[in-house]
Parts: C-alpha cells; structure tokens; sequence
C-alpha cells in the first residue's frame, strides 16, 4: 500500500513534490514554532485545544459559540470581470473551505443539508478536510463523503496545511477534483475559463504558480484556488482575475464587531476574510464553515460563499 500511495503520488505529482510532501508528513508532529510561512503555529500545539476550551467553559461562552457553529449563513459574492465571455456570465461558484469535516460532526450534518438547496454551476473547496495537522485521516474523509453526496458535480478541490497528501486518493473516490499545481478547462461552447488550484502553501510550502499555470493562455480569464491569501503578490503577478483561499477563518473567535484576535496568516489584515483586490486581481477568502482546535465560533459566523461571475 505504501509502494502504491508512493508511485501514485509520484506520477501524478512529479518526484521533487512528492517528496517534499511525504518528507514533512513523515516527521513525528507539525512543528509549533518554525516552518511554513508563520513562526508559530498553534494548530500544532497537541495541548492548545485543552486550554482555549478550559478558558472558555469559564468564561461562559464555550456553549454559546459551539452552537453558533451550527448557524450556517450563505454569502453571495458578485465578480465583475473584465473579458469575461458572455456564455458565462451569471456563472456561479459554490466555495467551501476549512471543513475540519471529523472535529464536529453536527456541523457537517448542517453544512450538507444547506448545499442540497443550493444552486451553482460548480462547487469549489479551499483545503483543511482534516481536524489534526496529523495522524489518521480516514474519518476526515468519512466525513467529507457523507457530505458529498449533497454535493452537485463538478466539484474541485486543493488540499491545505491540515491535510495529508495521502488523502488524495480518497478525495477523488468521491468525485473530487483534487487541483495539486494543476489546471483545468471549463468550457460552454467556444468559450473557456480556467480554473487553477495550488497545494498547500501555508506550512507544506509546496506551491507553484508557475507550474499550476504554465499552460493557461495569457489572455483567457482565470482564476486560483489557494488554502490561504498569504500567495496574494503570486498569484496577482501570474495574472489571475479571481483568486479564492480560506484558512484563516475569519479569526474564528472575535471580539464583538467581528475584530480577529489573530488570523494566523501573513498577509494584510484586510485581506482576513471577504473581498479584496491587489493589483489587477480580486480576491476573496471565506471565513469557512467549519472549526479549528474548539468547535466554537465568536461573532464570526461560519459561511458558504456563492460567486457568481457577471461581464464587466
């Protein structure tokens, strides 16, 4: 089994990725401090949950912000797009991401009865399936299939910093798209958009840009799939029209207004959660709909983003 995760990987992502990514996955846990592009990491930390959950139950907000994670709102998001082909406009993206589908399972159970209402012409997913930065992750992907068979095809996917990269295999079982530096065409008639997606950049450090999109023509409206924002100045100098990340989840426990108490990602603020621009490019990152370390949220409600796509 090994062998065989080992020459898939290798095939699908070239020998150099394949070993960076199995290379830092072999190493016993995640590092807390160091690695990735932040120095501390506390969804690393194996004790971190013990103590924000014990500073919660006392504070008296523990219930609370846990039953907030099952209020799921839908975000709908407008993208003008100058070039855009007319067959295309009104076409819409449903964008999910930072499920941590295994860490509270009524959650998903909302998440996957809200999307079976929804409308979209593909769905999108922007990495962290997995609660733990290690270990197993077969219940992750018990919990992603439960959750997609709500899920309307196609539907594509990149992995983030919570994910292992032998979690591919299970992910495409289900009828995930998984984007590793890699591209595809979506096309109405004549006309083609294209959609790119990188694997993780946050702590893997194993993205390329310029790999994912070597093949896209200068001219053709794209856009990037990332686990985190923090590739802005990349993806903006790539040309990309649209770029959609998650990760930072908004801040997950704010202070009353929405503020973050920390967005574990560098890049500017305001690029924390919502949309943004740099440059050319627009950008959104999605708060998420699912939880990191405590299943508890803070005047930070969990979302699902509906992008629809309208000619400048």
């Amino acid at each position: 089994m090994q062998d065989d995760i080992l020459q898939l990987l290798q095939q699908r992502l070239g020998p150099v990725h394949a070993r960076q990514r199995l290379g830092i996955e072999s190493e016993k846990e995640p590092r807390v401090f160091g690695g990735g592009l932040n120095f501390f990491h506390p969804e690393n930390w194996y004790s971190a949950h013990v103590l924000i959950e014990y500073a919660l139950r006392l504070s008296g907000l523990y219930w609370i912000g846990y039953r907030n994670t099952l209020k799921i709102q839908v975000r709908r998001n407008e993208v003008r797009i100058a070039g855009l082909p007319a067959k295309f406009d009104g076409f819409t993206l449903l964008h999910l991401t930072d499920l941590h589908a295994d860490l509270n399972p009524p959650a998903i159970a909302a998440l996957a009865e809200l999307v079976a209402g929804l409308e979209y012409d593909i769905c999108v997913l922007t990495g962290d399936y997995r609660a733990q930065t290690y270990g197993p992750h077969e219940p992750a992907i018990d919990a992603m299939r439960a959750l997609c068979t709500q899920l309307s095809q196609p539907v594509y996917g990149v992995f983030g910093n919570h994910d292992s990269i032998r979690m591919l295999p299970g992910m495409e079982s289900m009828g995930i798209r998984m984007l590793l530096n890699e591209h595809v065409e979506i096309k109405r008639g004549e006309d083609a958009l294209f959609l790119v997606g990188v694997d993780d950049a946050h702590y893997y450090r194993v993205d390329s840009v310029a790999t994912a999109a070597a093949e896209v023509p200068p001219e053709a409206v794209s856009m990037l799939l990332s686990h985190t924002p923090e590739i802005y100045r990349q993806a903006a100098h790539a040309g990309f029209d649209l770029m959609l990340c998650g990760h930072t989840h908004g801040g997950q426990i704010c202070l009353p207004g929405g503020i973050p108490l920390t967005l574990d990602a560098k890049c500017p603020r305001d690029m924390g959660s919502g949309a943004w621009s740099y440059r050319q490019m627009q950008g959104f990152t999605s708060v998420g709909a699912g939880t990191c370390i405590v299943p508890v949220r803070l005047n930070c409600p969990p979302e699902v983003v509906l992008h629809r796509l309208r000619c400048h």
